[in-house]
């Protein structure tokens, strides 16, 4: 039965894990759909600005060319009449002299027949018929003003749609996820001369395979990439995945996206555990701080918050400090249920903080820095069962690096109350990595990856990534992926590599 128990729960989980593919496929064709009613109405009022723009420029050509028309008719036609003028002068005058001169030929005093011809000779002379061109000014061809166009009506019955590119093939092999950093290459599906660049597309997410539609973030859009490879660096990977897709883009316009790829960019993200920290400590998310005044300011804080159950629980994501009463203060009983850890909080001189996710299994790696003014902190990991006396590196369940900056600066590896010093430079950001299966606690230089000190040991419990810090902080850097340069590291032993056991015999 137990068998047939356990074929029946596979068989409900691949049809959950089915129905949940089919219906993010509904949801991405539903969302296509819409697309597809969206695009069009916008294509379809573009056309329409295109065409109105043509026939407006056409409108404006047209009336243009009216206009030189109408202005060379105007123009010759001045030019015929003043010359027309000019000539019906002259003719009328020419006339006029002519019946002069036919009447003196019937003179018979020869004095004044002598007069009377010498008038006519001078008024030949200055007569304006004579002096007339009898060629007309202009000619009344128009041809200059016709027009031809059938090569333009060709053109226009040549207009089409825009060339668009096809789509990218992103190929995955090619892709590089290394360092939170992400290389990503693609390739055209044949040659394309007339593509000017491309538009990279990715977002996060925590669901593998194709991208869903519904409860994802937006898409971020990097643009003018000329090459068909890139490279985005410098990333928090603090979820599963990350899709990607391209496009590529000519002069005009954008073709169809590549088809998206999933590429995993997983990575330990943890925050810092306020539910239990010291009361001395100020803890957010990613900080803590040395506060000389928590405690008493905490147990103000905490009058009238005691027994009251969920509502308690809700109250401590709204407070920077959480308002978790102190063991000495209330009982087991009336407690409230811990919001992310089941433990007291760290009292004494164990100004102590955790984080909030267990190390199970594999390689992990985060980053501390700490402020310049900071006496005193110490970095490593913790089981769960770390006394809320207890200090890192003072117990058999605790391993850490410690910096000293008071009274006289010290910097060592502790375990098991054993301290061994470190003769190498406190460096700004220390990184830390966790080989939970192979049995491994490595301390760096978090800038030039120099090895600081090596635990090796075997974890019998998970862990916890532990702080303690006192008058000063702590800033910590998680979703990073453990270097390359880290990964190579490991592969060979440095002359700093220490173990759990050479601590044994150096007592603190």
């Amino acid at each position: 039965m137990d068998s047939q128990k356990e074929a029946l729960q596979r068989i409900i989980s691949t049809l959950a894990n089915k129905n949940d593919e089919i219906q993010n496929f509904i949801d991405t064709l539903s969302q296509t759909l819409k697309g597809v009613q969206e695009n069009s109405s916008n294509v379809l009022s573009e056309l329409d600005e295109e065409f109105d723009s043509l026939y407006s420029i056409l409108d404006e050509v047209k009336e243009s060319m009216i206009n030189s028309i109408k202005q060379e008719q105007a123009r010759k036609s001045q030019e015929l009449q003043s010359q027309l003028s000019q000539c019906n002068n002259a003719l009328e005058n020419s006339e006029e002299l002519l019946e002069f001169a036919t009447r003196s030929l019937d003179i018979k005093e020869p004095e004044e027949f002598s007069k009377a011809a010498r008038q006519i000779k001078d008024r030949v002379t200055m007569a304006s018929a004579f002096r007339l061109s009898l060629k007309p000014k202009v000619s009344d061809n128009m041809t200059h003003l016709m027009v031809d166009f059938s090569q333009e009506r060709q053109m226009l019955q040549t207009l089409k749609f825009l060339p668009v590119p096809k789509a990218p093939e992103i190929d995955p092999v090619e892709c590089l996820v290394a360092d939170n950093s992400v290389t990503v290459a693609w390739r055209m599906p044949e040659e394309d001369n007339k593509i000017d660049h491309f538009i990279l597309e990715h977002r996060k997410t925590n669901f593998d395979g194709l991208p869903r539609v519904k409860d994802e973030r937006c898409w971020e859009i990097i643009d003018n990439i000329k090459g068909t490879e890139y490279t985005l660096s410098g990333l928090k990977f603090d979820s599963k995945y990350m899709n990607f897709r391209v496009r590529a883009c000519n002069k005009a316009v954008a073709g169809e996206y590549s088809d998206p790829v999933t590429l995993e960019t997983k990575a330990l993200n943890f925050s810092l555990d306020n539910s239990s920290s010291h009361l001395n400590l100020r803890v957010e998310d990613t900080c803590v701080e040395w506060d000389p005044t928590g405690g008493k300011g905490q147990e103000n804080k905490m009058k009238g918050k005691e027994n009251k159950g969920s509502v308690h629980v809700t109250s401590l994501k709204k407070h920077t400090r959480s308002g978790t009463p102190s063991p000495k203060r209330t009982s087991i009983g009336s407690r409230p249920p811990a919001v992310r850890g089941s433990r007291d909080r760290f009292t004494g001189e164990s100004y102590t903080v955790l984080g909030d996710t267990a190390i199970e299994s594999g390689q992990h790696y985060w980053e501390v820095k700490a402020q310049k003014d900071c006496k005193s902190y110490s970095v490593g990991v913790a089981y769960k069962t770390l006394g809320k006396f207890d200090q890192l590196g003072k117990t058999n369940t605790s391993w850490c690096i410690h910096v000293n900056n008071w009274l006289q600066n010290t910097f060592a590896a502790k375990h098991n109350n054993k301290v061994k010093a470190l003769d190498v430079t406190v460096p700004e950001r220390i990184g830390v990595f966790c080989d939970f299966d192979g049995g491994q606690l490595s301390f760096y230089d978090a800038s030039s990856k120099q090895l600081l000190y090596s635990f090796k040991t075997k974890f019998t419990q998970p862990v916890l990534p532990g702080f303690m810090v006192w008058c000063g902080g702590l800033s910590l850097n998680t979703g990073m992926q453990v270097p390359s340069a880290v990964r190579t590291l490991q592969k060979s032993e440095n002359g700093m590599t220490g173990s759990a056991s050479s601590l044994n015999n150096v007592t603190q």
